[in-house]
Protein backbone atom coordinates (compact mmCIF):
# COMPACT_ATOMS: atom_id res chain seq x y z
CA UNK A 1 0.00 0.00 0.00
CA UNK A 2 1.28 3.53 -0.58
CA UNK A 3 2.15 6.10 2.03
CA UNK A 4 -0.64 8.86 1.63
CA UNK A 5 0.19 12.34 0.73
CA UNK A 6 1.09 14.19 3.61
CA UNK A 7 1.80 18.42 2.77
CA UNK A 8 1.60 19.04 6.60
CA UNK A 9 4.14 16.74 7.94
CA UNK A 10 5.83 18.37 11.12
CA UNK A 11 9.55 16.58 11.09
CA UNK A 12 11.67 13.92 9.30
CA UNK A 13 14.10 11.22 11.47
CA UNK A 14 17.71 11.27 10.60
CA UNK A 15 18.90 7.71 10.71
CA UNK A 16 22.60 8.30 10.98
CA UNK A 17 24.90 5.89 10.79
CA UNK A 18 24.21 3.05 13.07
CA UNK A 19 21.19 1.64 15.40
CA UNK A 20 23.40 -0.61 17.36
CA UNK A 21 23.61 1.39 21.05
CA UNK A 22 26.61 0.45 21.92
CA UNK A 23 28.44 1.98 19.02
CA UNK A 24 26.52 5.59 19.92
CA UNK A 25 28.76 6.70 22.73
CA UNK A 26 31.61 5.82 20.43
CA UNK A 27 30.16 8.03 17.32
CA UNK A 28 29.92 10.61 19.86
CA UNK A 29 33.06 10.68 20.89
CA UNK A 30 34.72 10.65 17.72
CA UNK A 31 32.58 12.97 15.84
CA UNK A 32 33.13 15.37 18.76
CA UNK A 33 37.07 15.47 18.83
CA UNK A 34 36.49 15.92 14.95
CA UNK A 35 34.24 18.66 15.73
CA UNK A 36 36.51 20.31 18.16
CA UNK A 37 39.69 19.97 16.22
CA UNK A 38 37.89 21.85 13.00
CA UNK A 39 37.00 24.61 14.81
CA UNK A 40 39.95 25.48 17.04
CA UNK A 41 42.18 24.68 14.60
CA UNK A 42 40.28 27.02 12.04
CA UNK A 43 40.24 29.77 14.27
CA UNK A 44 43.77 29.52 14.78
CA UNK A 45 44.08 30.07 11.34
CA UNK A 46 41.94 33.31 11.57
CA UNK A 47 43.39 34.76 14.54
CA UNK A 48 46.79 34.53 13.06
CA UNK A 49 46.32 35.90 9.42
CA UNK A 50 44.02 38.64 11.61
CA UNK A 51 47.07 39.54 13.96
CA UNK A 52 50.36 38.84 11.87
CA UNK A 53 50.87 41.96 9.41
CA UNK A 54 53.47 39.13 8.05
CA UNK A 55 50.03 37.16 6.39
CA UNK A 56 48.56 40.14 5.20
CA UNK A 57 48.47 39.13 1.21
CA UNK A 58 45.59 37.81 -0.71
CA UNK A 59 46.53 34.29 -0.27
CA UNK A 60 46.15 34.27 3.64
CA UNK A 61 42.88 36.92 3.06
CA UNK A 62 41.13 33.98 1.11
CA UNK A 63 42.76 30.94 3.57
CA UNK A 64 41.10 32.66 6.65
CA UNK A 65 37.60 32.94 4.85
CA UNK A 66 37.96 29.38 3.43
CA UNK A 67 38.61 28.59 7.57
CA UNK A 68 35.52 30.50 8.49
CA UNK A 69 33.55 28.88 5.84
CA UNK A 70 34.68 25.73 7.16
CA UNK A 71 33.66 26.31 10.79
CA UNK A 72 30.11 27.25 9.19
CA UNK A 73 29.81 24.30 7.28
CA UNK A 74 30.95 21.77 9.94
CA UNK A 75 28.79 23.56 12.62
CA UNK A 76 25.64 23.22 10.19
CA UNK A 77 25.74 19.30 10.76
CA UNK A 78 27.42 18.30 13.56
CA UNK A 79 25.98 20.16 16.55
CA UNK A 80 21.96 18.41 15.46
CA UNK A 81 23.82 15.16 14.79
CA UNK A 82 26.08 15.02 18.51
CA UNK A 83 22.62 16.47 20.17
CA UNK A 84 20.73 13.92 18.84
CA UNK A 85 23.26 10.92 19.53
CA UNK A 86 22.92 12.16 23.20
CA UNK A 87 18.97 12.61 23.85
CA UNK A 88 18.93 9.21 21.82
CA UNK A 89 16.89 10.75 19.28
CA UNK A 90 16.40 10.66 15.31
CA UNK A 91 14.05 14.16 15.32
CA UNK A 92 14.86 16.94 12.88
CA UNK A 93 11.53 19.40 12.58
CA UNK A 94 10.44 20.18 8.96
CA UNK A 95 11.85 23.66 9.95
CA UNK A 96 15.29 22.68 11.22
CA UNK A 97 15.90 20.56 8.05
CA UNK A 98 15.11 22.99 5.26
CA UNK A 99 16.95 25.56 7.12
CA UNK A 100 20.14 22.98 7.15
CA UNK A 101 20.13 22.28 3.65
CA UNK A 102 19.82 26.04 3.13
CA UNK A 103 23.65 26.53 4.86
CA UNK A 104 24.69 23.31 4.01
CA UNK A 105 24.42 24.16 0.61
CA UNK A 106 25.46 27.99 0.89
CA UNK A 107 29.09 26.84 3.05
CA UNK A 108 29.54 23.69 0.22
CA UNK A 109 29.30 25.81 -2.75
CA UNK A 110 31.04 28.40 -1.08
CA UNK A 111 34.00 26.40 -0.33
CA UNK A 112 34.04 25.40 -3.93
CA UNK A 113 34.55 29.56 -4.96
CA UNK A 114 37.12 29.73 -2.45
CA UNK A 115 39.11 27.33 -3.88
CA UNK A 116 38.61 28.39 -7.11
CA UNK A 117 39.79 32.08 -6.05
CA UNK A 118 43.02 31.01 -4.71
CA UNK A 119 43.77 28.47 -7.44
CA UNK A 120 43.33 32.05 -9.46
CA UNK A 121 45.52 33.76 -7.00
CA UNK A 122 48.19 31.43 -7.61
CA UNK A 123 48.06 31.51 -10.89
CA UNK A 124 48.37 34.98 -10.74
CA UNK A 125 51.33 34.59 -8.11
CA UNK A 126 53.19 32.27 -10.48
CA UNK A 127 52.39 32.78 -13.96
CA UNK A 128 52.54 37.09 -13.58
CA UNK A 129 55.11 37.50 -10.63
CA UNK A 130 55.30 41.36 -11.65
CA UNK A 131 52.36 42.21 -11.73
CA UNK A 132 50.75 40.20 -9.10
CA UNK A 133 50.57 43.13 -6.66
CA UNK A 134 48.83 45.18 -9.17
CA UNK A 135 45.97 42.54 -10.30
CA UNK A 136 45.66 41.17 -6.82
CA UNK A 137 45.10 44.50 -5.12
CA UNK A 138 42.62 44.50 -1.93
CA UNK A 139 39.73 45.67 -3.83
CA UNK A 140 39.59 43.12 -6.06
CA UNK A 141 40.05 40.30 -3.75
CA UNK A 142 37.37 41.78 -1.32
CA UNK A 143 35.14 41.44 -4.62
CA UNK A 144 35.92 38.20 -5.30
CA UNK A 145 34.89 36.93 -1.96
CA UNK A 146 31.97 38.99 -1.63
CA UNK A 147 30.58 38.35 -5.28
CA UNK A 148 30.83 34.41 -3.77
CA UNK A 149 28.71 34.86 -1.28
CA UNK A 150 26.35 36.44 -2.97
CA UNK A 151 25.83 33.93 -6.22
CA UNK A 152 26.10 31.00 -2.78
CA UNK A 153 23.64 32.66 -1.14
CA UNK A 154 20.90 33.42 -3.87
CA UNK A 155 22.06 29.31 -5.10
CA UNK A 156 21.01 28.11 -1.81
CA UNK A 157 18.31 30.42 -1.19
CA UNK A 158 16.20 29.67 -4.48
CA UNK A 159 16.95 25.47 -3.93
CA UNK A 160 15.43 25.78 -0.21
CA UNK A 161 12.55 28.20 -1.36
CA UNK A 162 11.99 25.20 -4.23
CA UNK A 163 11.62 22.25 -1.59
CA UNK A 164 8.63 24.71 0.37
CA UNK A 165 6.99 23.53 -2.54
CA UNK A 166 7.24 19.88 -2.19
CA UNK A 167 4.64 17.47 -0.46
CA UNK A 168 5.89 14.90 1.47
CA UNK A 169 4.59 11.42 2.24
CA UNK A 170 4.41 9.35 5.77
CA UNK A 171 7.92 7.86 4.94
CA UNK A 172 9.62 10.46 6.46
CA UNK A 173 13.30 8.62 7.40
CA UNK A 174 16.66 9.81 6.03
CA UNK A 175 19.56 7.57 5.85
CA UNK A 176 22.04 10.39 6.60
CA UNK A 177 23.18 12.13 9.53
CA UNK A 178 21.55 15.36 8.36
CA UNK A 179 19.40 16.59 6.13
CA UNK A 180 20.60 16.01 2.69
CA UNK A 181 18.89 17.79 -0.57
CA UNK A 182 18.80 15.08 -2.58
CA UNK A 183 17.83 12.56 -0.38
CA UNK A 184 14.99 14.65 0.68
CA UNK A 185 13.70 15.17 -3.07
CA UNK A 186 13.66 11.52 -3.03
CA UNK A 187 11.16 11.55 -0.22
CA UNK A 188 8.70 13.64 -1.87
CA UNK A 189 5.05 12.66 -3.11
CA UNK A 190 4.82 15.33 -5.23
CA UNK A 191 6.44 16.10 -8.99
CA UNK A 192 10.31 16.70 -8.12
CA UNK A 193 11.65 16.98 -12.23
CA UNK A 194 12.19 20.91 -11.59
CA UNK A 195 13.95 20.14 -7.91
CA UNK A 196 16.12 17.27 -9.32
CA UNK A 197 17.35 19.61 -12.88
CA UNK A 198 17.69 22.81 -10.76
CA UNK A 199 20.00 20.31 -8.29
CA UNK A 200 22.13 18.67 -11.14
CA UNK A 201 22.37 22.03 -13.19
CA UNK A 202 23.78 23.52 -10.11
CA UNK A 203 26.33 20.90 -9.25
CA UNK A 204 27.36 21.08 -12.84
CA UNK A 205 27.63 24.87 -13.16
CA UNK A 206 29.49 25.48 -10.01
CA UNK A 207 31.18 21.84 -9.10
CA UNK A 208 32.26 21.43 -12.76
CA UNK A 209 32.79 25.28 -13.64
CA UNK A 210 35.00 25.40 -10.54
CA UNK A 211 37.09 22.51 -11.36
CA UNK A 212 37.64 23.71 -14.97
CA UNK A 213 38.66 26.95 -13.52
CA UNK A 214 40.69 24.83 -10.96
CA UNK A 215 42.31 23.06 -13.54
CA UNK A 216 43.03 25.50 -16.17
CA UNK A 217 44.59 27.49 -13.56
CA UNK A 218 46.97 24.63 -12.58
CA UNK A 219 47.65 23.95 -16.28
CA UNK A 220 48.81 27.38 -16.68
CA UNK A 221 50.60 26.92 -13.44
CA UNK A 222 52.45 23.47 -13.98
CA UNK A 223 53.86 25.16 -17.73
CA UNK A 224 55.22 27.91 -15.93
CA UNK A 225 57.05 25.89 -13.76
CA UNK A 226 58.41 23.98 -16.21
CA UNK A 227 59.69 26.84 -17.80
CA UNK A 228 61.84 27.91 -15.28
CA UNK A 229 65.65 27.18 -15.85
CA UNK A 230 66.33 27.34 -11.69
CA UNK A 231 65.69 24.31 -9.86
CA UNK A 232 65.42 26.49 -6.37
CA UNK A 233 62.70 28.27 -8.32
CA UNK A 234 60.28 25.22 -9.30
CA UNK A 235 60.87 24.33 -5.92
CA UNK A 236 59.44 26.85 -4.53
CA UNK A 237 56.81 27.81 -6.97
CA UNK A 238 55.57 24.43 -6.24
CA UNK A 239 55.71 24.97 -2.35
CA UNK A 240 53.52 27.78 -2.89
CA UNK A 241 50.45 25.93 -4.20
CA UNK A 242 51.18 22.21 -3.07
CA UNK A 243 48.46 23.00 0.16
CA UNK A 244 45.93 24.31 -1.87
CA UNK A 245 46.73 21.53 -4.60
CA UNK A 246 46.14 18.83 -1.75
CA UNK A 247 42.78 20.26 -0.39
CA UNK A 248 41.52 20.88 -3.45
CA UNK A 249 42.09 17.14 -4.29
CA UNK A 250 40.56 16.35 -1.15
CA UNK A 251 37.72 18.01 -1.43
CA UNK A 252 37.08 16.95 -5.11
CA UNK A 253 37.93 13.06 -4.90
CA UNK A 254 35.86 12.32 -1.90
CA UNK A 255 32.85 14.65 -2.93
CA UNK A 256 32.73 12.30 -6.22
CA UNK A 257 33.41 9.39 -3.77
CA UNK A 258 30.16 10.18 -2.43
CA UNK A 259 28.44 11.04 -5.03
CA UNK A 260 29.20 7.24 -6.97
CA UNK A 261 28.96 5.56 -3.59
CA UNK A 262 25.48 6.97 -3.29
CA UNK A 263 24.72 6.18 -7.14
CA UNK A 264 25.73 2.64 -6.23
CA UNK A 265 23.76 1.98 -3.27
CA UNK A 266 20.84 4.48 -4.09
CA UNK A 267 20.78 6.11 -0.89
CA UNK A 268 21.41 3.84 1.67
CA UNK A 269 23.14 5.08 4.90
CA UNK A 270 26.79 3.90 3.47
CA UNK A 271 26.79 7.34 1.89
CA UNK A 272 26.49 8.52 4.97
CA UNK A 273 29.76 7.29 5.91
CA UNK A 274 31.08 8.05 2.62
CA UNK A 275 29.92 11.86 3.09
CA UNK A 276 31.93 12.46 6.39
CA UNK A 277 35.16 12.79 4.72
CA UNK A 278 34.26 15.95 3.13
CA UNK A 279 31.37 17.04 5.33
CA UNK A 280 34.29 16.54 7.93
CA UNK A 281 37.62 15.11 7.46
CA UNK A 282 38.36 17.83 4.80
CA UNK A 283 37.86 20.76 6.52
CA UNK A 284 39.22 18.91 9.96
CA UNK A 285 42.68 18.42 8.03
CA UNK A 286 42.62 21.96 6.03
CA UNK A 287 44.55 24.07 9.35
CA UNK A 288 47.13 21.05 9.80
CA UNK A 289 48.17 21.09 5.59
CA UNK A 290 48.54 24.70 5.77
CA UNK A 291 50.16 25.22 8.82
CA UNK A 292 52.46 21.92 8.19
CA UNK A 293 53.34 22.83 4.96
CA UNK A 294 53.83 26.62 5.06
CA UNK A 295 56.61 28.25 6.21
CA UNK A 296 54.82 31.65 6.90
CA UNK A 297 52.31 29.99 9.15
CA UNK A 298 54.68 28.21 11.31
CA UNK A 299 56.56 31.64 11.77
CA UNK A 300 53.45 33.57 12.14
CA UNK A 301 52.60 30.44 14.61
CA UNK A 302 56.16 30.73 16.89
CA UNK A 303 55.64 34.36 16.63
CA UNK A 304 52.24 34.86 18.13
CA UNK A 305 52.93 31.98 21.18
CA UNK A 306 56.03 33.24 21.88
CA UNK A 307 54.78 37.11 22.25
CA UNK A 308 52.21 35.37 24.36
CA UNK A 309 54.44 33.75 26.56
CA UNK A 310 56.39 37.21 27.23
CA UNK A 311 52.77 39.22 27.66
CA UNK A 312 52.28 36.93 31.10
CA UNK A 313 55.30 37.05 33.30
CA UNK A 314 55.08 41.14 32.55
CA UNK A 315 51.36 41.42 33.16
CA UNK A 316 52.09 39.50 35.85
CA UNK A 317 54.58 41.59 37.68
CA UNK A 318 52.69 44.92 36.42
CA UNK A 319 49.83 43.27 38.93
CA UNK A 320 51.95 42.53 41.83
CA UNK A 321 53.35 46.32 41.01
CA UNK A 322 50.77 49.14 41.22
CA UNK A 323 53.40 51.36 41.97
CA UNK A 324 54.46 50.86 38.21
CA UNK A 325 51.20 51.49 36.59
CA UNK A 326 51.52 54.57 34.59
CA UNK A 327 55.15 54.31 34.03
CA UNK A 328 56.84 53.90 30.49
CA UNK A 329 57.23 49.71 31.38
CA UNK A 330 53.49 49.38 31.18
CA UNK A 331 53.24 51.28 27.89
CA UNK A 332 55.82 49.00 26.62
CA UNK A 333 53.49 46.70 27.50
CA UNK A 334 50.66 47.67 26.34
CA UNK A 335 52.64 47.94 22.84
CA UNK A 336 53.55 44.57 22.75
Amino acid sequence: MEPRNDTQISEFLLLGFSEEPELQPLIFGLFLTMYLITVFGNLLIILLVSSDSHLHTPMYFFLSNLSFVDICFTSTTIPKMLWNNKTQSKVITYEGCITQIYFFILSGVLDIFLLTVMAYDRFVAICHPLYYTVIMNPRLCVLLVLVSWIVCILNSLLQSLMLLQLSFCTDVKIPHFFCDLSQLIQLACSDTFLNNMVMYLASVLWGGGALAGILYSYSKIVSSIHGMSSSQGKYKAFTTCASHLLIVSLFFCTSLGVYLSSAATHGSQSSATASVMYTVVTPMLNPFIYSLRNKDIKAAMKRFFVMESLKRPIVLGLERCPWLKGSKLQSVVVIL
